[in-house]
């Protein structure tokens, strides 16, 4: 399971603390499937790469006793290294053989020669397509996704949902996403962020309606508070 305890990230903002998020509580077992909502700048991706181990939180823990991905399309590589040493570097620390590893990762992100260029003239769409070639040729029992498959074009985002939600239907994942109906097809509880602060709804209808109501919160100040 993931068990998140008492989680809270701030940043110092102009000689003040801003608070993400404070005493966010929840577990995921295996197979479960949690979306994150909220308005850009709220703190999605930083919950995100908190679980996947990039960030350290302010206070409090994510406790792992399933394997996890990192988060997909996180562009962590050294601009300076090819996609080749990227997918060498994955190998030695999974302790896979290269042969036919690397075969896989190059079928499914399919960038041909630009595996040998440096990663850092890679346009958003390759760097997408090797992270999830990457991530994907190793078996997590959860992935972290970050809106990335949103990236590239029809066919690419259509082979990400068969791989992810067709042939890992029974893996784990949390998903920061603005795409509702995407929530709906493929999760089943969430966690709405907004204003330095972060709640888990069972309820995922409920979920969605808070997520609306704060959005128009937002953009009109005199709308009704729920």
């Amino acid at each position: 399971m993931l068990l998140v305890r008492d989680l809270a990230k701030s940043y110092p903002t102009h000689g003040h603390e801003r608070w993400l998020f404070q005493n966010l509580n929840f577990d995921l077992p295996p197979g479960g499937r949690i979306a994150l909502i909220g308005r850009n700048g709220q703190g999605k991706s930083t919950l995100i790469k908190i679980l996947g181990g990039v960030l350290a939180p302010t206070r409090g823990s994510a406790r792992w006793s399933m394997s996890c991905s990192w988060p997909l399309g996180f562009g962590g590589f050294a601009g300076g290294m090819t996609g080749m040493d990227a997918i060498r570097l994955i190998a030695r620390l999974y302790q896979k053989p290269m042969k036919g590893f690397a075969e896989r990762i190059d079928d499914f992100a399919d960038l041909g020669e630009a595996l040998y260029m440096p990663i850092k003239h890679y346009s958003s769409g390759m760097r997408a397509r090797l992270g999830f070639g990457l991530s994907l040729a190793i078996d997590f029992d959860c992935y972290l996704i970050d809106e990335v498959i949103a990236v590239g074009d029809a066919a690419f985002t259509q082979r990400c949902e068969e791989e992810l939600f067709g042939r890992r239907a029974h893996k784990a994942f949390i998903i920061a996403t603005h795409n509702l109906e995407f929530l709906r097809t493929h999760c089943d509880r969430a966690i709405v962020i907004d204003n330095g602060q972060a709640k888990l709804f069972d309820d995922l209808g409920v979920a969605i309606d808070v997520y609306h109501a704060v959005w128009e919160e937002h953009h009109n100040p005199d709308a009704i508070r729920i």
